[in-house]
C-alpha cells in the first residue's frame, strides 16, 4: 500500500500531519467504499458472480482513472449493489466503513446510500434501512466517530416511490438518519423537480436536505439544483464557471461538498490541478472535501487531502479551514457538533501549521 507522501509527493512532515488532523467528512457513498476482502467473502458467500481473486476484485471495484464519463463511473457500482442485498451484509458494510474512516482520522461522517438499491432479493424496505443504522451505530461504538446517515433517491427511479422511501428514511430520525439525497444519472434525468413530492416528504419528516448536480450539463445543472431548496450541494464544480452563481451560492451560504478525485475520474474536470474547489473556496463560495467513494475512486481521506495540498494547491491553513466548516454545516444538532468543533480546535491550537496567523511557519510542499 502507498503511503500518503508516496501517493501525494508530500513531504513527510506534511504527510504526517495530515494523517493526524481531525477531519470531517460529508460526502460518502456507502456502495463505493466495500472492503475488497469483504466483498470476496460476499460473492463468495452470496453466490454472487464475481472475481474470486484479490486482485480481481480489485479490478472490478475500482473504477478506472478517469472514466468516459458519469455512466461509466455509475457502472462500477454495479457489483457492489449486487453483494449488499440482505441485511448482515448491509449492516457488516456500514460498520466496516466507520472503521476504516475512524482509522484515517475521520471524528464525523456522513454515509449515504440509496435504500430502493437493495431489496432485489425480497429484503422489506424498513428492515434495509434497519440494517444500515444498526451498523452505523455498531461502528460509532467501537470508534467513537459520529456517524449521521443520509437516504439517497435516484433519478431514474419512480418519484412515488422515492416519496416511500422519504416517509420510511423520515423514520429513522431519532437513530441519525438526518439526510436527504437526489442522485443518480444526471443526463438522462436532468430535473429534480420529477421528485418534488419526495422532497416535501422528506422536509416534512425532518430530513436535512442535499442534492447531487453538475455531474453532467455545467454551471446549468448546479443553479437547476437549487430548485429543491438544498441546504448543501453534492459536487457541483462546475459552478466555477458562472460567476453569478457562485455568488448566490455564497450570498445563500449553500455549500458544494467537492471530491476532486472522483470528479477527476468521472471526466468533469480533466485534473486534479484544474478542480476549482481553491478558487472557490478563495472567492467566498462554502465548500467542502470529501472521496465520494473510497473504493471506487481508491481514495482515503489522508490521501484527498494531501492531493489537495500538492496538486489542488490549497495551503494548509485553506484545507484546515475547509475541513472545520463541515462541522458547521453537517446534518447533526448542535448537541452534537458543538463538543466535536471544540475538539477540533483545540487540536489546531497546537498546530501552528494549520492557522492562517501563522501560515509562514508552515512546512513547504
Amino acid at each position: 500500500m502507498r503511503t500518503p507522501e508516496q501517493a501525494t509527493n508530500l513531504e513527510p512532515a506534511v504527510a504526517r500531519l495530515l494523517q493526524a488532523m481531525p477531519k470531517a467528512e460529508l460526502h460518502l457513498h456507502l456502495d463505493g467504499s466495500l472492503r475488497i476482502e469483504t466483498a470476496l467473502e460476499l460473492a463468495r458467500t452470496r453466490g454472487v458472480e464475481a472475481p474470486a481473486t484479490w486482485r480481481g476484485m480489485f479490478d472490478a471495484l475500482v473504477a478506472p482513472m478517469p472514466c468516459a464519463d458519469q455512466a461509466e463511473l455509475l457502472r462500477a457500482f454495479e457489483l457492489p449493489i449486487a453483494l449488499m442485498q440482505d441485511a448482515a451484509a448491509l449492516e457488516r458494510i456500514t460498520r466496516e466503513l466507520v472503521e476504516s474512516k475512524a482509522a484515517d482520522g475521520v471524528r464525523y461522517a456522513e454515509i449515504r446510500w440509496g435504500p430502493l438499491l437493495h431489496l432485489r432479493r425480497g429484503l422489506r424496505l424498513p428492515d434495509g434501512i434497519e440494517a444500515v443504522v444498526r451498523g452505523a451505530e455498531a461502528g460509532a461504538a467501537a470508534t467513537g466517530t459520529v456517524v449521521r446517515l443520509i437516504a439517497t433517491a435516484l433519478r431514474s427511479h419512480d418519484p412515488a416511490d422515492n416519496v416511500g422511501l422519504a416517509e420510511a428514511a423520515s423514520r429513522f430520525r431519532d437513530r441519525g438518519l438526518t439526510g436527504w439525497d437526489l442522485a443518480g444519472p444526471e443526463e438522462a434525468y436532468p430535473d429534480p423537480l420529477l421528485h418534488r413530492d419526495a422532497f416535501e416528504a422528506a422536509r416534512a419528516g425532518g430530513l436535512r436536505i442535499t442534492v447531487h448536480a453538475g455531474e453532467w450539463g455545467g454551471a446549468a445543472q448546479v443553479r437547476r439544483a437549487l430548485d429543491v431548496g438544498p441546504e448543501r450541494i453534492a459536487h457541483g464544480a462546475a459552478a466555477w464557471d458562472d460567476p453569478a452563481l457562485v455568488d448566490e451560492l455564497r450570498r445563500r451560504g449553500i455549500p458544494l461538498d467537492l471530491c476532486p478525485t472522483s470528479n477527476v475520474q468521472a471526466g468533469i474536470v480533466p485534473s486534479l490541478a484544474d478542480h476549482p474547489i481553491a478558487r472557490l473556496h478563495r472567492a467566498g463560495a462554502p465548500v467542502t472535501l470529501s472521496t465520494d467513494d473510497t473504493t471506487v475512486s481508491d481514495i482515503s481521506l489522508t490521501d484527498e487531502y494531501g492531493r489537495a495540498v500538492a496538486e489542488v494547491g490549497l495551503s494548509l491553513p485553506e484545507l484546515w479551514a475547509i475541513d472545520r466548516f463541515a462541522l458547521d454545516v453537517a446534518f447533526a444538532d448542535e448537541a452534537t457538533l458543538a463538543p466535536l468543533r471544540q475538539a477540533f480546535d483545540t487540536w489546531a491550537a497546537g498546530v501552528p501549521e494549520v492557522r492562517a496567523d501563522q501560515a509562514r511557519s508552515a512546512p513547504s510542499t
